[in-house]
């Protein structure tokens, strides 16, 4: 009788890969196949043995390089081989890692998996760039929201008119490319053209770069820095706490070396 394969599901973290947990490691360490996507930095890839099978599926903003219903068939077709299969996302994979839609397909072809949590870049990243999200003084509340519209759908993806003001802090992946159009919904539906706004690109990286301004001109500074994704999008009066908070900028060339993502 041929070994039964298993999925393990697992964040990468934010880009650190000091950040990774000790049970994320474990788990590269005992992989047959490793299906890791775009945002993963490639040093957590020295966990695995040496015979590992390495299948890359990144995917930039407007371009799959592995359609998503090949990866669903990629991960069944190695665990059925009885294998291994470690699928490795950026941050966590259950904050817009689409690990609902993989793990339903491995249920439905009776394929043991389990999950194991990482830090997401929405937490991680405004923190290392002085941004707690939330506040005492400013902040009860946060929101993890998608910047990136589906084109599938008839119905729009967020009910602005219940989010702009409901929550104190909002936190938007994937979201530079529409910076505009969030712009536009957050003022439309209520909040403060005033409000600050923070993006941070690559954060917890020695790439990771931060931008600053406020929801009435974000857009324009955007434009103007030519700011690029992979970045988060604060929105909220937490962000005026990284004037005295700010710590990774000054000191990451001297205390804290981390790789490069490559």
């Amino acid at each position: 009788m041929s070994r039964k394969g298993k999925v393990i599901f697992l964040g990468a973290g934010p880009g650190d890969p000091e950040l990774m947990t000790i049970k994320g490691a474990n788990a590269l360490k005992q992989a047959d196949v490793i299906v890791y996507d775009r945002l993963v930095n490639k040093d957590l890839l020295d966990y695995a043995k040496p015979l590992v099978e390495l299948i890359y599926c990144g995917k930039l903003p407007n371009r799959h390089i592995i359609p998503q219903e090949q990866i669903n068939d990629i991960l069944v077709h190695h665990a059925l081989k009885g294998k291994t299969v470690v699928r490795l996302k950026g941050g966590d994979p259950a904050i817009f890692g689409r690990v609902g839609e993989e793990a339903s397909c491995c249920a439905e072809k009776h394929i043991s998996f389990e999950m194991i949590p990482g830090i997401t870049s929405g937490m991680a990243a405004p923190l290392f760039a002085g941004i707690p999200l939330t506040h005492r003084d400013f902040s009860s509340s946060c929101a993890f929201i998608t910047g990136h519209k589906r084109t599938d759908i008839d119905r729009p993806d967020i009910e602005w008119e219940k989010l702009a003001t409901s929550v104190d802090t909002l936190v938007f992946y994937m979201g530079v490319g529409n910076i505009n159009m969030i712009q536009e919904e957050l003022m439309k539906h209520g909040r403060s053209p005033e409000t600050p706004v923070a993006l941070v690109r690559w954060g917890t990286t020695s790439n990771q770069e931060t931008l600053t301004g406020t929801l009435t001109t974000i857009a324009e500074d955007v434009e103007r820095a030519e700011f690029k994704s992979p970045a988060v999008i604060v929105v909220g009066n937490v962000v005026k706490l990284r004037e005295k908070l700010a710590w990774f900028e000054e000191k990451k060339q001297e205390e804290f070396p981390l790789a490069q993502v490559k």
